[in-house]
């Protein structure tokens, strides 16, 4: 928070930090503000990213990023894949399991990848969640879905290289800031995962490469596949897709973060913008612009 404060002030705007839950709701009746910045993931439910917008928009304050619709609809990993693939956006064949019974009508192509179906920053992607078979995956089921008290989703494993990408803008003002490639170290593109246990320890086992060492025209291919995804979940001011390549070459839908994380250290979105020019203050005013433009205000 306390950076994002920073880089606002850097640019000219005044700001205060007003903190979560009870205090955060006192602090807004008591002084409204022209504009919230919110990062608020909130807490408890797959809704619970649309908890602080939601009581923004009951008030009447205007905020940053996208509406408490979009903030649901997208942490609901089966939900979301099922909009945008309504879109004719591609994405990997999927479904979601709340029971071993479940898994009598699997269709899918094995190894398959399964997590929470509404968590986000890789909660309960951990580096064993690939699955090469139904016997593997039905005697890990169980545990999977008593961890984090939810269904899970279970998606085609897509084994080529893996980008993120990041957008800023909103509807047919949305722009593709730049694509950034995930390459594993000393690990293999068929079993890796950009699990959490990668992330905590991301600066040994992943390399960044923003912009990625890839043909120009692929590169706008995943560019233009995640603003597809981006604009059909109608996602506003800012936000990261998540591609990765099928072993047919193509691109395809994972899924989209429409509050990525901004630690100006080790923010996926900080350091692709980075390797695009783009520096932390700007990145957080191009947040500001598109909601300011927006709003008009």
């Amino acid at each position: 928070m306390k950076a994002i404060a920073a880089a606002l002030e850097a640019v000219g705007h005044r700001t205060r930090l007003v903190g979560g839950g009870r205090d955060f709701v006192r602090s807004m009746l008591d002084e409204k503000s022209d504009l919230v910045f919110n990062i608020a993931e909130g807490w408890g439910t797959r809704s619970r990213e649309a908890h602080v917008p939601s009581f923004l928009e009951m008030i009447g304050v205007p905020f940053t990023h996208s509406d408490p619709l979009t903030l649901a609809l997208s942490l609901d990993k089966g939900l979301a894949k099922r909009v945008v693939a309504s879109h004719g956006v591609a994405t990997p064949r999927f479904a979601v399991a709340s029971t071993v019974k479940d898994l009598a009508k699997l269709e899918l192509r094995f190894p398959v990848v399964a997590k929470p179906v509404a968590e986000g920053s890789s909660m309960g992607i951990r580096d064993g969640a690939i699955f090469d078979s139904l016997a593997d995956l039905t005697a890990a089921l169980p545990e999977l879905r008593r961890a984090y008290r939810q269904p899970v989703l279970l998606e085609e494993f897509c084994s080529g290289p893996e980008f993120t990408v990041g957008i800023t803008g909103t509807g047919p003002d949305a722009e593709v800031v730049g694509v950034m490639e995930i390459v594993p170290r000393g690990q293999s593109l068929e079993k890796f995962l950009y699990s959490l246990d990668v992330k905590r320890n991301w600066r040994e086992r992943v390399e960044y490469h923003a912009p990625p060492k890839r043909d120009a025209k692929l590169v706008r291919e995943i560019g233009k596949l995640a603003l597809g995804a981006y604009r059909a979940l109608e996602c506003r001011d800012v936000g990261r897709v998540d591609v990765r390549l099928g072993a047919d070459g193509k691109p395809y839908f994972l899924e989209v973060n429409p509050l990525p994380g901004l630690n100006p250290v080790s923010g996926d979105l900080v350091i692709l913008a980075a390797g695009h020019g783009v520096s932390y203050p700007q990145l957080i005013q191009k947040i500001v612009d598109s909601a300011r433009k927006r709003l008009a205000i």
